[in-house]
């Protein structure tokens, strides 16, 4: 009982570590505003004070108040306030996106066209292969391209067991599904994938680039050359890697091993304003079309004809979500000043600290590899706690890290 009272103890400091660390950093060239000072950039070391909301006081269960542990960053971000502040100064000089002269129009114009360039740059790709067309979401990316790319339900599409469901369900509403199957570890196997690519005709594989539950990060280039080479085209879910570690669409051995679209969402890293963006082969795109029509994606419409412009404007119908682009934009600046190398470096750490200590909890289930955690994984851990007990047994573990009013925010 001692050593679970050690380490429960333990992991509750972490924990509290853990849940405001890990979302970006901590002190030092940040102002008490979140802005960034002259004599300093954007580090892992300042970051934290520039995350909106950490120390706000919300209403707990009983009646009090507190501030909240987020333990759920997997979910959605919290804003930075350099993002905010992004927004908030864009927002006064905001004008009609491509469909009107005005001096605001033109500059609102320009940040969205300059944001397309700088997210293309971000993951990777190269501007004269692929183009970029904005989304809400990922969940909104993926359903898009499975509007346009799947044109019967014949088609078929191979994923795996450790998909989150907006990348199973539009495929399998559109097309039809076949899974390759993971591990015990919920790991990848690629011999799966092969065997599948093998013994069917496959038009598209779509894999996450990092789960949503165990952190696992699939090698979406090994992926990729496994798809070209059955002729298949490779998509990827990129929602959960996008704010852990760099990402490059092009792959180290040529066009084999490239990557033909790409899904995220901004949210996840640290700009909740509804913004994200696919980044496709413009080629493949091209003749494809999602079932959104109108506003923008038109170069001309008569009685009885219509002609469509072409990707990206094709994929993206309506007055765009101009808070969200720049929101995007933002976020992109702040997390490449960050430096990926420094946030892996931190993450790896954290997340090796919280695995040992649930590995000391008697009463602690861990998931996903725990051997392995630097290697191939994301800053994540899942675990199930048994918590029954009579009524005079002592608080369980989780009750004495999180509080008997759940003044920390976990997944249900």
């Amino acid at each position: 009982m001692n050593k679970m009272k050690r380490s429960t103890a333990a992991l509750t400091a972490l924990v509290m570590i853990i849940c405001t660390l890990a979302s970006c950093g901590q002190s030092g060239n940040a102002g008490n505003n979140g802005e960034k000072k002259a004599d300093g950039g954007y580090t892992i070391d300042n970051i934290r004070d520039c995350v909106i909301g950490l120390d706000e006081k919300m209403e707990l269960g009983n009646g009090s108040k507190m501030a909240v542990t987020n333990f759920d960053n997997a979910a959605t971000t919290p804003a930075l306030q350099p993002v905010a502040d992004e927004v908030n100064e864009e927002l006064k000089k905001y004008g009609s996106i491509g469909r009107g002269t005005s001096p605001k129009s033109t500059h609102s114009t320009e940040v969205y066209n300059e944001t397309k360039e700088k997210v293309i740059d971000f993951v990777g790709a190269d501007h004269e292969k692929y183009t970029v067309f904005y989304v809400n979401n990922t969940t909104d990316g993926l359903n898009k391209l499975a509007s346009a790319m799947i044109e019967d339900k014949s088609d078929l599409v191979l994923t795996t067991r450790i998909e989150h469901h907006s990348n199973d369900l539009p495929w399998r509403e559109l097309g039809t599904v076949i899974y390759a199957e993971v591990d015990d570890q919920g790991r990848v196997i690629y011999d799966e994938i092969e065997k599948q690519l093998q013994n069917n005709k496959v038009k598209f594989v779509s894999v996450t680039a990092a789960s949503n539950v165990t952190g696992y990060v699939t090698d979406v280039h090994r992926v990729a050359k496994l798809a070209h080479k059955y002729g298949a085209k490779i998509i990827v879910d990129g929602a959960q890697i996008v704010a852990h570690r760099k990402f490059s669409m092009l792959g180290e051995d040529g066009p084999d091993d490239d990557i033909d679209f790409f899904v995220f969402s901004a949210h996840k890293m640290y700009s909740p304003y509804g913004g994200g963006a696919v980044v496709g082969l413009t080629d493949d795109l091209m003749g494809h079309m999602p079932k959104f029509y109108g506003g923008g994606t038109i170069r001309i419409v008569g009685d009885d004809w219509v002609e469509y412009a072409d990707p990206p404007k094709s994929y993206e119908a309506g007055s765009p979500n101009y808070p969200g682009i720049v929101g995007l934009g933002k976020a992109i600046d702040v997390l490449e000043e960050i430096g990926f190398d420094n946030i892996e470096a931190h993450e790896k750490a954290l997340n090796r600290k919280l695995v040992d200590g649930l590995l000391k909890i008697d009463n602690s289930i861990v998931y996903g590899d725990t051997e392995e955690t630097s290697i191939r994984s994301l800053w994540r851990s899942s675990w199930l706690m048994n918590t029954a007990s009579p009524p005079d047994a002592e608080p369980s573990a989780p009750t004495r890290m999180c509080g008997d009013s759940t003044d920390c925010r976990t997944r249900r």
